[in-house]
């Protein structure tokens, strides 16, 4: 049995019928979401494990409780975003933007954060254990209560981290 496969061309038919971009608690695992304009979006809950958001614009979005592992979200925007408990474990966030998001208790395990701009992020209680943050820019990130257990740092920027 084949899985039905939502493309953005799928999204886009959604998000032309409806003023609002409330996809909260959504089933978009495996979606092919290359490029696609999430700006502000509701997708608190949503399971977007495995989905293809690389370059996506996530900026301003409620990702809160959302599913993300293994996604693919490089070169994606999220500044802003709330992130807050979500699941990105193993995700993909190379030189993701990440300005400003807000990472309050997300599972971040082994997810790849190289080169990506953690610029004044949220990342209290999160847990980074393995995760690559080869390259990062952290300036500014608060990485209270974070687990940072066996996370690589080389190369990143730390100037003006807040950690406990």
């Amino acid at each position: 049995m084949t899985k039905n496969r939502i493309t953005i061309k799928d999204v886009k038919n959604v998000l032309e019928k409806h003023e609002k971009k409330n996809f909260a608690g959504a089933n978009l695992s495996g979606a092919d979401l290359n490029g696609a304009d999430f700006r502000g979006a509701d997708l608190c809950g949503a399971d977007l494990s495995w989905a293809n958001l690389i370059g996506a614009d996530l900026s301003g979005a409620d990702l809160s409780g959302a599913h993300l592992s293994w996604a693919d979200l490089t070169n994606a925007n999220l500044t802003e975003a709330n992130l807050t408990e979500a699941d990105l474990s193993r995700a993909h966030l190379s030189g993701a933007n990440l300005f400003r998001a807000y990472f309050a208790k997300a599972n971040l395990t082994e997810a790849d954060l190289s080169k990506a701009d953690l610029t004044d992020a949220d990342l209290i209680g999160a847990d980074l254990s393995g995760a690559d943050l080869n390259g990062a820019y952290l300036t500014g990130a608060d990485l209270t209560d974070a687990n940072l257990s066996k996370v690589s740092l080389t190369g990143a920027d730390l100037s003006g981290v807040i950690c406990n």
